[in-house]
């Protein structure tokens, strides 16, 4: 028998250059076949690989003949190729590249792949993190009506398949996390944007909300907010009645809040209280319509902008008068004009000394 004949199966492999695959090794190769749930992979002196589908990731695009690095999950199956991950080999390399991201402060851009109530997944490097609804931008926040899940999830999902321009907010490879943010990637230019707004600008913007104590409007990437009280000149009952989503808007800067707009609605056109409130004097008698009964007194419409008050002091002479015995809503009666606070936008009458 043959010097050689005496050699094992193991010293030969010991004495060659290929060394064999084991679990978590990181293996260059090639691709050689892209089907619909498998990618096959050309790994040269090692052998066959195969990376199914779900060991992919995200958006990653694959063609014949490219080179990929991939982690061994299965040295040898019972077909005898490998069973490889694109996924966990990226993810090593993605953590280290992520981190610098993070030191670095960098924007990036980033493509959500889906959505749930909270906020948009995102698959970076391999590595999956979320961006919660609070850190978008206010040209993409869900303000909805009374908060309603399946219509912020609906404003949610248009947003996958989205480029959008992020920050990473938070970052630890031991507990797994990644957040993201663009409210911050979009901060700086938001504080130079900001340094040149002031208080009494006019400016244009759409409304992306709109709630029971008033709308909220994107100006030009910027929050702004008309508050129910700055949307009309009228009794705003409901401000669903005088806006609505997606209406584009011209409103002035009455306040700059942080990083929010108050804006105002009505003082882009003279209030007409000032006007109508010239027809009434210090002690004329008039005539108006009761809109509202309080425990405190009564108001009266004695214009389609002037509303008065009758306060119970002004109502009898008796002590403990109730209103709701005196006034009916919508009933109309005379009283005397005993004082006009033009300033104030108020006007006080009195039933007793008409």
């Amino acid at each position: 028998m043959s010097k050689t004949s005496n050699v094992t199966m193991d010293e030969l492999l010991a004495s060659t250059e290929i060394k064999q695959l084991k679990a978590g090794d990181v293996v260059e190769g090639t691709i050689t076949s892209v089907k619909k749930h498998e990618v096959w992979i050309d790994l040269g002196a090692n052998g066959v690989g195969v990376v199914l589908r779900r060991e992919i990731g995200h958006g990653q695009q694959l063609e014949l003949g490219q080179s990929v690095t991939t982690s061994v999950v299965d040295p040898e199956m019972e077909d005898g190729f490998a069973l490889l991950s694109m996924r966990r080999a990226a993810k090593d390399r993605g953590w280290d590249e992520l981190q610098r991201v993070f030191d670095n402060q960098e924007i990036i851009e980033i493509t959500p792949y889906d959505a749930n109530r909270g906020g948009l997944l995102i698959e970076l490097e391999g590595i999956r993190g979320f961006l919660p609804v609070s850190q978008l931008a206010a040209g993409h926040y869900p303000r909805v009506s009374g908060a309603d899940k399946d219509e912020i999830l609906q404003k949610l999902n248009a947003l996958t398949s989205k480029p959008l321009r992020v920050r990473i907010l938070d970052l630890s490879r031991k507990d797994n996390k990644l957040i993201f943010s663009e409210k911050e990637a979009i901060k700086d230019d938001m504080q130079e944007r900001f340094a040149k707004l002031k208080a009494g600008d006019v400016v244009n913007g759409v409304v992306t909300g709109v709630i029971d104590f008033g709308a909220f409007v994107n100006v030009d990437g910027i929050e702004g907010l008309i508050h129910i009280s700055e949307i009309s000149w009228e009794r705003v009952e409901d401000p669903r009645d005088y806006v609505k989503n997606g209406q584009a808007v011209e409103a002035k800067i009455i306040a700059i809040d942080k990083d929010r707009l108050s804006l105002s609605l009505k003082q882009m056109s003279e209030d007409p209280w000032l006007q109508e409130v010239k027809a009434f004097s210090k002690g004329d008698t008039v005539e108006g319509k009761v809109t509202r009964i309080t425990p405190f007194g009564a108001f009266v419409q004695l214009s389609p902008s002037v509303e008065a008050l009758v306060h119970v002091s002004e109502m009898s002479d008796d002590e403990g008068v109730d209103p709701e015995k005196i006034f009916q809503l919508n009933e109309k009666k005379k009283f005397k004009v005993i004082d006009i606070d033009t300033e104030g936008r108020k006007i006080a009458l009195s039933l007793k000394a008409k």
